[in-house]
């Protein structure tokens, strides 16, 4: 487990749903996890936290007027000027979807589609800083994009939010970088070349993985709600890892790190 106040400028800082069952996703993240499902506020278009012991750990909420939900998970990075890293992302090939726009004293966020396919977020906290509990039961345990033009996303993420990006595989078979800490040791993003095996139809896309005491005992929950096995539950050098997905059909991922 690991706490902090901040997440290391651009690095992934939070997380939140877009589904088409707000009812159903409150109970169903509640039971998976131990998740408490926060009131709803209208404020902010029906939009609600997600908390585990008090703390913060994800957001959601449901179709916004004409805008149907796309039952996904969207994952936000840190920025520390809003307005250069929308200048940025744009001169770099990104589709702006949401302009920044402050979210009352909580900070101010923006919404992309970067060059590769792959919706994303940014934040420049104000208040909330996002996460602050990571690697524990039910929180964060890693990020990763998927994408078919590996290469971009690597100019991408390095020119717009300043990554410093190392290699750990490099062959047809597994090809992968992964974003330093520059604040202290380790890791903190994924990028994965993903052209061989991402299935037709199916965008570049950003995954969180959630940290689960148990996963075998969590895909039993979560097949007991009416949620399925995307990819099952297999053992890597990082820990043991499965792709699921809620009732409504958004995908995440669970994660047991190697102890």
């Amino acid at each position: 487990m690991s706490t902090r106040d901040r997440a290391p400028l651009g690095s992934p800082c939070w997380a939140d749903l877009w589904t088409s069952d707000v009812d159903g996703s409150r109970g169903f993240y509640s039971e998976v996890f131990g998740w408490e499902a926060q009131e709803a506020d209208p404020q902010f278009g029906g939009y609600f936290m997600f908390t585990r012991d008090g703390v913060p750990v994800a957001g959601a909420m449901g179709a916004m007027g004409d805008m149907k939900a796309t039952d996904t998970w969207k994952i936000y990075l840190d920025t520390d000027d809003i307005t250069k890293t929308v200048a940025a992302a744009t001169a770099e090939g990104a589709e702006l979807i949401v302009p920044a726009m402050p979210v009352a004293d909580l900070g101010t966020q923006a919404v992309f589609i970067d060059p590769t396919g792959a919706d994303l977020g940014a934040w420049e906290p104000g208040t909330f800083p996002g996460f602050t509990v990571l690697g524990e039961h039910g929180s964060p345990s890693w990020f990763e994009l998927f994408t078919r033009d590996y290469a971009a996303a690597l100019d991408f993420y390095r020119t717009v939010f300043h990554w410093d990006l190392e290699a750990v595989g490099d062959s047809d078979q597994f090809r992968y970088s992964v974003l330093k800490n520059p604040d202290a040791e380790g890791e903190l993003a994924g990028i994965m070349d993903a052209g061989a095996f991402l299935p037709e139809g199916m965008p570049a896309h950003w995954s969180v993985y959630w940290e689960v005491d148990d996963p075998a005992a969590t895909i039993a929950t979560i097949t007991t709600l009416g949620g399925s096995v995307v990819a099952d539950l297999e053992e890597t050098p990082y820990g043991r890892m499965a792709t699921v997905s809620d009732p409504a059909g958004a995908q995440f991922k669970l994660r047991a790190a190697p102890k």
